[in-house]
């Protein structure tokens, strides 16, 4: 069975006219339930990730500003949120649920974050929309536990997992591979062990060449005990802040090929869903519900 981690404080109230889609948390359930993709039994509600979880991956120093909210108003601009004691409960909420849909990947073959993705957080500091980074959380819970020794952090968001890159840039257990705008947000980029960047208003075949090209060969050079997958649909010609040119079909087409991938391999995938900021709420909710419906189709 597909476990899917969900809470309802995955949804949080900004303030008015913010920019960042929040209602895409509430409305991916609800459109996979109405037209039957999924039932309420597959979902999940994660507990709070632990002060001693997050300090395996995220400094002291700004964990407690963070929980004493006293963060500058410098830290709190490069967030981009208002950050609230909510704002930063609710990280913990999505980042556990990342860690928990690790052990549901190793036992079923894959499971899925409703929210996460959180990719531009570094030990130190937020950014970019992220407070916690729920992929560094998981991939670190598991390794100091012993359970994991090879990890492949596949992040085809259009924006370049910086924080990701950096927290793991002398990690020789987690390789990091980012395929994203090249020109796009963050301006200054982090090495990952492998990026890719590509340009404005790419279209689906070139982007989809470019990764068939690549994904294989990573996962023979790596032979990763499991792959943490970043499906931002960002990367549609819609997306308000992705400037690609990608169609929905190709985003899907996008995420079978990764599932295939990993799925005739054997190996399990944990995803999270990353960013997507198109006009339309629909056409976010439709994009980011595609990669569960594949999820479910290619496992289950």
């Amino acid at each position: 069975m597909l476990k899917i981690a969900y809470s309802p404080v995955y949804k949080y109230e900004l303030p008015k006219g913010h920019r960042f889609p929040m209602d895409k948390y509430e409305l991916i359930p609800e459109q996979l339930l109405y037209e039957g993709s999924i039932t309420t039994d597959q979902f999940f509600h994660p507990d709070q990730l632990s002060e001693a979880d997050i300090l395996l991956t995220h400094t002291n120093e700004y964990w407690q500003k963070l929980a004493t909210n006293s963060l500058s108003k410098k830290e709190i601009r490069k967030i981009g949120f208002p950050v609230r004691p909510e704002l930063i409960d609710r990280g913990r909420y999505i980042a556990k649920g990342t860690v928990d849909c690790v052990k549901y990947a190793l036992e079923d073959g894959v499971s899925m974050n409703v929210a996460g993705g959180t990719h531009h957080a570094f030990a130190d500091s937020g950014e970019g929309f992220c407070i916690f980074n729920d992929f560094a959380i998981a991939a670190n819970y598991y390794l100091s536990r012993g359970v994991l020794q090879k990890i492949l952090i596949v992040d085809l968001d259009v924006h370049q997992g910086n924080g990701t890159a950096k927290i793991f840039e002398e990690e020789p257990r987690v390789f990091t591979f980012s395929m994203h705008g090249e020109k796009n947000y963050p301006l200054r980029k982090e090495k990952s062990d492998l990026d890719i960047g590509v340009p404005d208003k790419i279209e689906d075949a070139d982007y989809l060449k470019i990764l068939k090209d690549t994904l294989p060969k990573l996962l023979d050079q790596v032979q990763p005990e499991i792959v943490f997958y970043l499906s931002g649909v960002d990367v549609l010609s819609t997306d308000k802040l992705g400037r690609l040119g990608m169609t929905k079909e190709g985003c899907k087409q996008r995420d079978q090929f990764v599932f295939e991938s990993c799925y005739h391999e054997n190996i399990p995938v944990v995803v999270s869903m990353g960013g997507g900021y198109s006009e339309r709420i629909a056409d976010i909710v439709d994009a980011h519900a595609n990669t569960f419906r594949l999820a479910q189709e290619i496992w289950f």
